[in-house]
């Protein structure tokens, strides 16, 4: 007797949901033919999606930089990703809204595009880093610079990104620290960066050519909230060799412990307790009502 298949996930794709087998684009979409579009993840935690609201207001900002005109109010989108979640019923799970400029003739002139396509998956994900602390290199592949690509637009297009985690893959190790064009340090291929000196929380300017990340904020927030002093300010390959913690957020990796850089070990290689401290607090707030929104009781 063979086993039973797993539920497919339910996508939303442009007004409908689909299994996951059959939720389709089309290959003229202008997401896939030029990264133009933008993105959000989302995290579900106990029947609670974390930081809706933020995330929303994020994926509406990015889009009006790209001039992606959704059609729907933020009140609607989040109406949306509430019901694709509902549909699904998991209780833990991570969201992915993408919102492309839309189907529509070769060409990079946007008005070859009618209307954008809108896609909502919802799937069980595991944090994409290791809990226990990983090791990171500092790549060779610099941050796309301000003055090119605004990094506060999440977009589609993580080219850059790819090709720095490429880099410690490459390396034997589990990600990629980027420098901006300056050579100071910006953030992982996926995650924004933290260091702990001196018990002072350190994290690198929004000028430093980051993502506004939600879980960056939200950790700052803890830090503060904990009686931490929190300096955003430029940080050098050396701070960070240097420091007594380094730890990693977003929200697909969560808070994880970077325990060697460039094959130097940081804080005695093991998870600093200012990074345990805000770890252990996130993970408390992650499912409370207060922090999200409540879909499943």
């Amino acid at each position: 007797m063979s086993e039973p298949r797993e539920k497919e996930p339910l996508i939303y794709v442009n007004g409908e949901f689909y299994p996951k087998s059959e939720a389709k684009i089309s290959v003229y979409d202008h997401g896939l033919l030029y990264g133009d579009g933008v993105f959000e993840g989302i995290r579900v935690y106990d029947g609670v999606i974390f930081k809706l609201k933020e995330h929303i207001d994020r994926l509406f900002e990015s889009a009006k930089s790209i001039k992606i005109d959704l059609g729907m109010s933020k009140e609607d989108m989040e109406r949306l990703v509430i019901e694709a979640v509902k549909r699904n019923g998991y209780r833990d799970a991570h969201i992915r809204v993408i919102v492309t400029r839309g189907y529509g003739k070769m060409g990079v002139d946007p008005r070859n595009c009618e209307k954008p396509s809108i896609i909502i998956i919802t799937e069980p994900r595991k944090p994409s880093l290791k809990r226990e602390g990983i090791e990171a290199i500092i790549a060779s592949i610099r941050r796309v610079p301000n003055w090119a690509v605004d990094p506060k637009i999440k977009s589609l297009n993580y080219l850059n990104n790819v090709l720095a985690r490429m880099e410690a893959i490459e390396a034997g190790v589990d990600e990629a620290i980027m420098l901006n064009q300056h050579g100071y340090v910006s953030e992982a291929s996926s995650e924004n960066i933290f260091m702990v000196k001196d018990e002072k929380v350190i994290t690198p300017p929004l000028e430093a050519g980051i993502l506004r990340g939600i879980t960056r904020q939200t950790v700052i927030d803890i830090a503060r909230e904990l009686g931490y002093e929190v300096e955003e300010k430029n940080i050098t390959p050396h701070d960070l060799y240097n420091a007594d913690e380094v730890f990693l957020t977003g929200t697909a990796a969560e808070i994880v412990p970077v325990l060697k850089i460039d094959g130097r070990e940081i804080g005695g290689g093991k998870p600093g307790p200012i990074t345990e401290r805000i770890r252990r607090r996130y993970m408390e707030i992650r499912s409370d009502p207060r922090y999200g929104v409540k879909v499943h009781g």
